[in-house]
């Protein structure tokens, strides 16, 4: 079952229990997972989707520190309720242990060994990763390896 089919099965199972806040949630994803789908003018593959769904992740995540930095802990708490549904439809998250594995792997391979290497590496790292770790952290990580 796709990621798509997903979200729409649990739509439908969130109108049907009642439940607000997960029905709007789904629905913006759902939103969202069309809207890329027209920029894109094909369907999207599995990846496509954990990336839409994952976007969305980083924009609550986002909101919850400039609500907290702006002492809005109501809104801080909604955001949060919001990610806490949005983080189901998403890949667990890859352990550092199994990263650095993978960035190691990647910069044996492509002998890289200064700051002009870091994006060919982040661009292998992040598509041996499939989805399970944000690009700011594999970015932070290549970084600081290549500089060190």
């Amino acid at each position: 079952m796709s990621l798509q089919e997903r979200l729409t099965e649990d739509m439908k199972a969130a109108m049907k229990a009642g439940e607000k806040d997960t029905l709007g949630v789904i629905r913006r994803a759902i939103a969202a997972m069309k809207n890329a789908r027209i920029d894109k003018k094909s369907d999207l593959d599995e990846q496509d989707e954990i990336k839409v769904v994952r976007s969305m992740a980083k924009q609550h995540r986002e909101s919850i520190e400039q609500f907290r930095a702006a002492g809005r802990e109501d809104l801080a708490t909604k955001e949060e309720a919001e990610l806490e549904i949005l983080s189901v439809y998403l890949p667990p998250e890859m352990d550092e242990g199994q990263l650095d594995a993978i960035i190691d792997e990647v910069m044996a391979e492509t002998g890289a060994s200064s700051m002009k290497d870091m994006g060919t590496v982040i661009k292998a790292v992040m598509a041996r990763t499939a989805g399970q770790v944000e690009g700011g952290v594999v970015s932070a990580k290549v970084k600081e390896r290549l500089a060190g």
